[in-house]
């Protein structure tokens, strides 16, 4: 962050506010009144004068502490994925992978984390290596909810040995939330909250808990929701959903004993 020179020569950086109306936050005028607020903080520190001039390129900036999308090449993309569709941007056995949604940007997309074949849902794509390491990193505690069908009706009890933690072979695992949706004809619907990124989760601990998953989709990734996403479209985020996904990425890795599991989800 820059103040104006106060010497020879042009000054360096671009004026805050500036910065601001061209990210479509606000007009300039109405970004002048943010910053005079104090709701606008550069690098973590509240900014109140209108002559400070920043770098786009190397600083961070935030309002009312949602961050702020200051680099345009950065591409944020929702995708429904389809079951029968690898998570890949190139698969080398010649399976459907995730080319197909990605025709339509310029930038070279990929996939955060994954979601194996029998799996639908919701997948982010970016060409943000540094969001995508926070968003698949365990770490960082980034919750993914799920809703699954699976045989059998699931009783309270299991859904309660479900958030209480069960022992598979890699270890014990618990979900942050569960809840059943619905019992009917022999099968269940049961909605898991999960942040961690082992291999598969979601069908070995129904499995384990004696309900084999029929189908999974994924319904939200840490503050992104599916809503009404068809199956097999793509979309770029809003800018309050790229706000909400950058503000995360910018958070601290919790430190909940699992830093140590780089492993990406493929449920």
């Amino acid at each position: 962050m820059n103040d104006d020179a106060s010497t020879g020569g042009a000054p360096e950086g671009v004026r805050l506010q500036k910065v601001l109306a061209n990210a479509g936050v606000a007009s300039r005028r109405v970004s002048e009144d943010l910053i005079v607020q104090g709701r606008v903080r550069v690098n973590g520190v509240v900014v109140t004068e209108l002559g400070n001039r920043i770098d786009p390129e190397t600083d961070i900036v935030d309002v009312d502490g949602t961050a702020i999308q200051l680099d345009t090449s950065k591409r944020y993309v929702m995708l429904n994925k389809p079951t029968g569709v690898v998570s890949s941007m190139k698969d080398d056995r010649g399976r459907r992978d995730l080319r197909d949604f990605t025709k339509e940007w310029d930038e070279r997309l990929y996939n955060v984390g994954r979601l194996d074949a029998d799996t639908s849902g919701l997948l982010i794509l970016t060409n943000d290596g540094e969001l995508a390491h926070v968003l698949a990193h365990p770490s960082f505690g980034v919750t993914k909810v799920y809703i699954a069908k699976v045989e059998g009706r699931v009783t309270a009890q299991t859904i309660a040995r479900l958030t209480r933690g069960i022992e598979l072979e890699d270890g014990p695992i618990a979900a942050d939330k569960a809840r059943l949706l619905d019992a009917s004809g022999g099968t269940s619907l049961v909605e898991l909250t999960l942040h961690s990124g082992r291999n598969r989760i979601v069908r070995r601990m129904m499995a384990d808990v004696g309900h084999p998953v029929i189908d999974l989709v994924r319904r939200q990734f840490g503050p992104l929701h599916l809503g009404t996403l068809p199956v097999g479209k793509a979309r770029e985020l809003t800018k309050v959903e790229r706000g909400a996904l950058l503000t995360l990425s910018r958070q601290e890795p919790a430190d909940d004993g699992t830093q140590g599991d780089s492993r990406q989800e493929a449920e």
